[in-house]
């Protein structure tokens, strides 16, 4: 690791007093390696079966899973890019777990990029509800749909919009809003040099305003009794337990509420907040849990679908993927298929890149499926699936990028499993499976 900044260690130093020396033994050794399950696609039974190395439970998210730390990296692992697990310190999950989502219900993640917030959050909606994605640098909210598209996630909305005019839009539609905030990333000094390097006093507070001022917006989405959850990975007081406080201040119709949870230590100076220490069996993280107590007036508009076109060359690819097609309302925008999620508001002037499942393309009378359509369906529902064990040579060309020899007698579309989980597609003729696997994922 870095050498820690000399500052940083002495800030550390008042802040855990006779501590600081188990502290920094713990800085001195690696992160914890991690998983957590993707229970859209998998079940810890085929992972532990799969991955050929054991899982260990972790107290700060039923699905999130200690690995050996000789355990191989997830990109060489062919469920990863089926999207049967995301990689994630253990500790990192604990925010949404605070956050405590319940299916069926609305949820905005304000700060998503990456995704692994998000893609936790659609795993327990289970499919239901409605996730609104949002990462306000473009190239980052890329990779966040790349990320949920992968683990098959088809009720969520990503978007790249400033925080201040989403959540001025969409005021009090949200049941729980996450604030995962751009932050000093102190606890990832152990594996970030970066961090470590880009580290100063002047950047934590320039982080903390910032902080201050998305939480404010965050405020405006939460509907009445609604849940509001701010989060970070660092350890400064500034970005932590002041900002709340400053928040609180400002905004007497918040209250904060006990965390729910057991993992970590209380906050310093608000003891309802949660802080994980490295000592604590994590990296470095600090979450507060808010409840919105007044009334609001929700200002979401209704979605407005797009007219119903092209419905022969619609059925003609439901017809062509599935045997059992799917029963949710499809909409045609822009010469492009999506199944939008239930309870959708008014997207326009929002910097939406995804409303839903992406099904397909019109291209001049037919439709071109979307690999993001076989990674959320169910192997049962398509018509024709090639499943490969994840240690098959198969299935290691597929992710190259390669062509496939297939039974000479199926035509036409078809899913390509790992294991069971559908990770892309190809189509067959000739007894070739032309692979359509997208050339940015593709292993080399």
């Amino acid at each position: 690791m870095e050498e820690l900044p000399p500052e940083f260690r002495k800030r550390m130093r008042q802040m855990l007093g006779a501590e600081f020396p188990a502290f920094l033994s713990c800085m001195s050794r690696p992160s914890v390696r991690g998983i957590r399950l993707n229970p859209l696609k998998a079940t810890r039974k085929l992972l532990e079966k799969s991955l050929g190395f054991p899982l260990c439970p972790s107290v700060f998210s039923p699905f999130s899973y200690e690995i050996p730390s000789d355990a191989p990296k997830p990109g060489t692992i062919p469920l990863h890019h089926a999207g049967a697990f995301y990689s994630q310190e253990p500790s990192a999950a604990s925010a949404v777990t605070i956050l405590n989502p319940r299916p069926g219900e609305k949820i905005l993640d304000l700060c998503a990029a990456p995704g692994g917030k998000s893609t936790q959050i659609a795993g327990i909606l289970g499919g239901g509800g409605l996730l609104w994605s949002n990462e306000v640098v473009p190239g980052r909210a890329k990779v966040l749909l790349s990320n949920l598209e992968r683990l098959g996630v088809k009720n969520a909305v990503v978007s790249s919009c400033h925080p201040e005019i989403l959540c001025e839009r969409l005021s009090g539609f949200f049941d729980r809003v996450l604030v995962d905030a751009p932050c000093s990333e102190e606890g990832m000094f152990r594996r970030d040099r970066g961090a470590v390097q880009s580290w100063s006093v002047e950047h934590v507070r320039s982080c903390a305003a910032r902080q201050l001022l998305i939480l404010r917006s965050a405020a405006r989405a939460v509907r009445e009794n609604g849940i509001l959850v701010y989060s970070t990975c660092t350890f400064s007081r500034e970005e932590n337990e002041e900002t709340v406080l400053a928040f609180l201040k400002e905004h007497p119709d918040f209250s904060l509420e006990p965390s729910g949870v057991e993992f970590g230590r209380p906050g310093f100076d608000l003891p309802r907040a949660r802080r994980i220490f490295p000592m604590d069996g994590g990296d470095g993280h600090f979450a507060a849990r808010l409840r919105r107590l007044s009334p609001c007036v929700c200002r979401a508009v209704p979605f407005d679908p797009p007219k119903a076109g092209g419905q022969k060359v619609v059925q003609a690819l439901l017809e062509e993927v599935f045997q059992i097609p799917p029963e949710e309302k499809i909409v045609c925008s822009g010469g492009r298929l999506f199944v939008p999620p239930a309870g959708l508001p008014g997207l326009s002037g929002l910097g939406v890149i995804r409303a839903g499942l992406l099904l397909g393309e019109i291209r001049t009378g037919r439709v071109e499926p979307a690999h993001a359509l076989f990674l959320a369906a169910k192997p049962g529902m398509l018509r024709n699936v090639l499943d490969f064990p994840s240690d098959s040579r198969q299935i290691r060309a597929f992710l190259h990028g390669e062509e496939l020899e297939t039974d000479p007698s199926l035509k036409g579309y078809a899913g390509v499993a790992v294991d069971g989980v559908l990770t892309g597609f190809g189509k067959c003729s000739g007894g070739r499976l032309k692979n359509r696997y997208p050339k940015g994922l593709r292993i080399y």
